[in-house]
């Protein structure tokens, strides 16, 4: 029995490691040289596998997703993959915010340890191997430094996930190679992203990289505490990722959206209105507002963007009125970064294409697994978590397949 594995991310390689476990001769095709480039790259600050958070808020995470990916992640849920990982010699712990790491802080220990493992067990890597479909008489397809290559095997396994970042692997190429065989898939968009705003010149050229921390974005009935970075055209960071998706499709039905920030959250109105009545005397406005309340640089330079664009003149506001509008600082969002640039990637094969072990009802046979799916999460170990579970459940289904077969 052999089966193919295309893409050698997370998702890829559980799969085959899931295959190799159940005695399957196992290749993994990628069109990179190399395994796991965008999952080394997640690990470059940290690696943030999954999360401690009880299992129901957990899988509420995924959204319109959840009823999709619950078997899956409950098959392999969090202690599980906690627990591989110690079986690769990589401990993790729980962080403060209740998300998981490993002890290393990074991604390269765990995939050598994990790469040396697949190998001992037989999986076979081809790597610049780029899959260009299937043939007319139903093989696989690939272009290799050696020239055009044509397999059949006996199941096949697509984790090529989502289109972000595109220079480490995942460019989105299979969306219109799966549509040309009538399965369903809703356009890639981003995800975790940033979003765009029409700075000032004079804001953009003194903020821009700046964070502002410690701050709590609101939109769609939805408040989320953390850190926004101003960038050179809008913001990015924490905060926006965790709202991105009612922001993106916000912005993309009606061209803009405008969120609220809080630049003081842990100041009641009361306590915030007591400390901006006190006497200002000869300070420069802002030199006030830095002593009175505390707002940093970027947070006053923020605060006086949006009052400019109100038509408002904050010295002039009572107490009351500035502190307000200090913790609901209106944020007008014009537009959605870049595909490109996102953490990860919305839209994907429609669960309803697929069956439980995420076999594509029209290609009996084939499976996908990770980002490829139509879901999409929040960073904080959400996304990690579903790509491994996925790829275990798509492993286990192309084994049970095969067997069958």
């Amino acid at each position: 029995m052999d089966v193919a594995v295309i893409g050698a991310g997370p998702a890829g390689l559980m799969a085959a490691e899931v295959l190799a476990a159940g005695g399957v001769q196992v290749t993994v095709y990628d069109r990179m040289p190399s395994a796991g480039r965008k999952f080394l790259m997640a690990g470059r600050g940290g690696l943030n596998l999954t999360h401690s958070e009880a299992r129901d808020p957990f899988l509420a995470r995924y959204r319109e997703a959840m009823p999709h990916l619950r078997a899956a992640i409950q098959a392999f849920p969090p202690e599980a993959l906690r627990a591989w990982c110690e079986g690769l010699g990589q401990p993790t712990f729980v962080g403060s915010s209740g998300r998981v790491f490993p002890t290393a802080m990074k991604a390269s220990p765990l995939l050598r340890a994990w790469l040396r493992r697949l190998d001992g067990a037989g999986v076979r890597f081809a790597f610049r191997h780029r899959w260009t479909g299937w043939t007319a008489a139903g093989a696989l397809q690939f272009e290799t430094p050696q020239g055009a290559l044509a397999l059949e095997p006996d199941a096949t396994v697509i984790a090529l996930g989502g289109a972000s970042w595109p220079k480490l692997g995942a460019d989105g190429g299979w969306v219109d190679l799966l549509r040309e065989k009538g399965i369903d898939v809703a356009s890639l968009r981003p995800a975790n992203c940033g979003f765009r705003a029409a700075w000032s010149e004079v804001f953009r050229q003194r903020f821009e990289g700046q964070p502002l921390k410690g701050i709590a974005l609101s939109f769609g009935g939805e408040t989320v505490r953390g850190e926004m970075m101003i960038t050179r055209d809008g913001v990015e960071g924490g905060a926006v990722y965790a709202l991105s998706a009612p922001i993106r499709e916000a912005v993309l039905a009606r061209g803009e959206a405008v969120a609220h920030v809080a630049l003081r959250p842990d100041l009641a109105p009361g306590d915030l209105a007591a400390r901006l009545a006190a006497p200002r005397r000869k300070q420069s406005f802002s030199t006030y507002l830095r002593k009175a309340v505390g707002l940093s640089p970027v947070a006053i330079g923020l605060l006086q963007e949006a009052a400019i664009a109100a038509g408002l003149s904050l010295s002039t506001l009572e107490p009351a009125a500035l502190a307000a509008f200090i913790n609901a600082v209106p944020l007008h969002l014009v537009g959605v970064a870049s595909l490109e640039r996102a953490i990860s990637t919305a839209g994907g094969v429609s669960f309803d294409g697929v069956d439980a072990r995420f076999m594509l009802r029209r290609m009996p046979g084939v499976f996908v697994a990770g980002e490829m799916l139509d879901w999409e999460a929040p960073t904080g170990g959400y996304l990690l978590q579903a790509c491994f579970a996925t790829g275990v459940t798509a492993g286990q289904g192309a084994l049970d397949y095969v067997r069958r077969t």
